[in-house]
């Protein structure tokens, strides 16, 4: 009875792993497809939808390593960055496709993911498990550690203090919400977190109704792309990336996503940078300084996703990295199936659903699902996709899907209260992050500071 069960949570996570892996590794194809916008509403629908834990597990996570392998695709081929962890990649990237190789930089950049996202998954529950001991400690103290957690990253934000002084007014607000919606009897916690994703895009829907913005926004020509003729170095279907890097390339991307795993409070944007300037001091060849940083830097955005999602679910089940209040959000909070308690910081989500070893194993075979997809296509068909989706697919249509999802979930959670709570957090939150720097990993703290740590704050000022 119990091998049969554990059969059936296997094929749910095997067949949710592989939509996930399919789904995002075509997203990752679209050019400026961020991360928040559309692994958070997608994962917190499959939530809602009563897809079982470990489903919901191994979706999230084969969305995450696929996407972050085929958004190398347009980077190298057509030197606009995929996502948001695509743009450290931008620079090296363009001096290989000025040099007549962006194959090449591709080719690098998806082998050093596939290796990094093998390396992060047990490194990262490693960690996790050995941090799971004072999680108890810490989920007590947690409406003061999103405070502290809030500041710090903030300040790693490109807004620096700008962003830290922001938290004092944007928190304000959120409680100011909550107290109006609350007169009329509707509680709502998804919409702000919908809001707060998909912010820019609502900023941006805002500034093209405007005159003075549209004029900053208006192209006098179609933008041109040049793609070099594709080479293939390889025999099979599924090239070996040991044998795509070198050994002193694999070395250093097994380094930088080991070091990447043991971190999950930082910016994942500022451990690109960071290990891939480390790896570039240490290489002095022009051309082969180029591909190594590609390999390592792409890898870490692998690692660093993996990591801040996995290491505070599994030690403390609460949201406390940027990709964790971000992207990974709905893993912790999508009432009314999983959901972190105001009061006393309690939780009711993947943590507590399943074990270190089921988060080992459905890790694995996300991971494993992710390369089966994404690794093989990307590698032997990324220019005709890439050449397809710049004709062929429509930005404006995958916006409009994107909207109408979310304008769907915030109808069913709140009615006309929730969709005003979208407009305004998003409105708000985009322009914010357009301006100052404010982005939305640290509006997520400032949202779990307003919902955990204002009421504690006015439970001692009695």
């Amino acid at each position: 009875m119990m091998e049969s069960a554990l059969l059936s949570h296997i094929l749910v996570a095997a067949g949710m792993g592989l939509v996930g892996a399919v789904v995002f590794a075509a997203i990752g194809l679209v050019s400026g497809t961020d991360e928040t916008t559309t692994l958070a509403p997608l994962t917190l629908l499959v939530v809602l939808l009563g897809v079982p834990p470990e489903g919901v597990f191994t979706f999230f996570l084969a969305g995450a390593v696929a996407k972050h392998m085929t958004h190398a695709i347009p980077t190298a081929l057509l030197g606009i960055p995929g996502d948001t962890l695509a743009t450290p990649l931008l620079q090296d990237a363009n001096h290989l496709r000025n040099l007549g190789v962006p194959h090449i930089a591709l080719r690098k950049m998806i082998s050093g993911a596939i290796i990094a996202a093998f390396v992060a998954v047990p490194l990262a529950v490693l960690f996790a498990v050995l941090l799971a001991p004072f999680g108890s400690t810490i989920t007590k103290a947690a409406p003061w550690i999103f405070v502290v957690a809030a500041v710090i990253i903030a300040y790693s934000s490109t807004g620096r203090w700008a962003s830290v002084a922001t938290l004092v007014p944007f928190v304000f607000v959120v409680v100011a919400l909550q107290t109006v919606t609350a007169k009329y009897g509707v509680k709502l916690s998804i919409s702000y977190f919908l809001g707060i994703a998909i912010g820019p895009l609502i900023a941006d829907l805002y500034s093209v109704i405007s005159p003075t913005d549209r004029k900053r926004m208006r192209r006098d020509k179609v933008r041109t792309f040049a793609i070099a003729p594709d080479v293939k170095g390889w025999a099979g279907y599924f090239p070996n990336p040991f044998r795509v890097l070198d050994r002193q390339q694999t070395r250093w991307t097994v380094a930088t996503a080991a070091i990447s795993s043991a971190t999950f409070v930082f910016s994942p944007v500022a451990m690109t940078v960071v290990l891939g300037e480390v790896v570039g001091s240490r290489v002095r060849h022009a051309y082969h300084r180029l591909t190594t940083v590609l390999a390592a830097r792409n890898g870490v955005t692998e690692a660093t996703y993996i990591a801040e999602a996995l290491i505070p679910l599994i030690a403390f089940g609460l949201p406390l990295s940027p990709v964790a209040a971000g992207p990974a959000a709905p893993l912790f909070n999508a009432p009314p199936v999983f959901t972190v308690d105001a009061g006393g910081g309690q939780t009711h989500n993947l943590h507590n659903l399943l074990n270190h070893w089921e988060f080992l194993g459905y890790g694995l075979l996300a991971v494993a699902l992710a390369a089966l997809v994404s690794y093989p296509f990307a590698m032997n068909y990324a220019r005709r996709a890439a050449l397809f989706v710049s004709r062929r697919i429509s930005h404006e249509a995958i916006i409009a899907t994107f909207v109408g999802l979310i304008l769907v979930i915030s109808v069913w959670e709140g009615g006309l209260g929730g969709l005003l709570v979208i407009l305004t957090m998003g409105l708000m939150g985009g322009l914010l992050s357009r301006t100052i720097g404010f982005n939305t990993g640290v509006q997520f703290m400032g949202y779990y500071t307003a919902v955990l740590t204002v009421p504690a704050l006015l439970k001692l000022a009695g």
